[in-house]
Parts: structure tokens; sequence; C-alpha cells
């Protein structure tokens, strides 16, 4: 992964230089330059845009009581593409302004969200990925429902009651006759 970013870091800086000097060579050095502020500017501009309907979607899905998972998926594809325009370079705005598209933003959420699911990595609502078995060794089994705290419980949990046996160590776990 080191070896991948160095390739990226100098590879990219490469690339863009040798299409300044190409485009350069076509259009002339203003005009180039004019692209490149032009660019910017205006992925500037749709980001703020796109990023204002993202945050207001954000805003609607928190007031009916959802998660805005697609929402924040999104803004980090806007983070992303600001920073790629903002980037001096044609190929750059070039990837930028594909993550300005919502169809490319949900086919990469698509392609993400297969790759988590499809690993080791992620359990979703206590149960294995697709086409694994969860096995933990002790044979137990995992129930998912709902459950309210009612206030009687909600303040009995908030003042917990210890007698003169309890003893309270320091990494907060009580016990009763002080050993661990």
């Amino acid at each position: 992964m080191p070896l991948i970013l160095l390739c990226l870091f100098i590879g990219i800086p490469i690339l863009e230089i040798a299409v300044f000097i190409q485009v350069g060579g076509v259009v002339g050095l203003w005009p180039t330059l004019a692209a490149i502020v032009a660019t910017a500017a205006l992925g500037s501009i749709l980001i703020r845009h796109q990023g204002l309907a993202i945050l207001k979607q954000a805003q609607a899905n928190f007031a009916s009581g959802r998660l805005p998972v697609r929402e924040i998926f999104d803004g980090i594809c806007l983070l992303l593409a600001g920073a790629l325009l903002l980037t001096p370079g044609f190929i750059t705005d070039m990837v930028g302004g594909l993550f300005l598209i919502p169809l490319f933003r949900s086919w990469i959420r698509t392609v993400v969200r297969a790759q988590f699911l499809d690993s080791n990595r992620v359990w979703m609502n206590g149960g294995a990925p697709r086409g694994h078995t969860r096995d933990d060794g002790g044979g137990s089994t995992t129930i998912e429902g709902n459950f309210t705290i009612s206030r009687q419980e909600e303040d009995q949990r908030s003042e917990p009651q210890m007698d003169d046996n309890d003893i309270k160590h320091d990494n907060g776990v009580s016990s009763r006759w002080g050993r661990k």
C-alpha cells in the first residue's frame, strides 16, 4: 500500500504536467490557466449547491428518525470532489467532476457496500455477511428485538446503590469483596 501511494504522489503530478504541456501547446498558456481557474470556480459552486441539497436530505432523515448513511457517504464524496477540483490539473478535475455526478456516487456506494459486506470485517445487525455463518464458539443465539426503559428503571440505573462491602476499583469495575 505505501508503494502504491508513493506511485500516486509521484505519478499524478507528472501526468498533470504532461497534460498541461500538451494543452498549453494546443491552446496557449493563458487559456490553459483560465481553464484551470474556471474548473475550480465552477466546481466550488456545484459542490456548494449539491452539499446544501445533501444537508437538507440528511436533516429530513434525522427528523424522521433514520440515520442518513447515504447522505454521509455523498458528503464524503463531495469533500473528495472539492479537494480534487481545487487541485490544479485536468486529470484531477475530471476525477473530481465524476464525484459530482449522483449516478457515479451511487455506483461507488454500491461497490463500497459490497466490499464491506462481503468481507469478514463488518457485522450488520448482529448477523454474518452474506454467504457466511456466525459461530462464536459458545453456541449462543443472536436475538433481535426492541426494548424500552421506563423512567423508574432509568432513575435506578443513574444512581447505583452501593453498600459498605462494594469497592470501586481504579478501572471503574465494582466488586463485592474488593478483589478483581
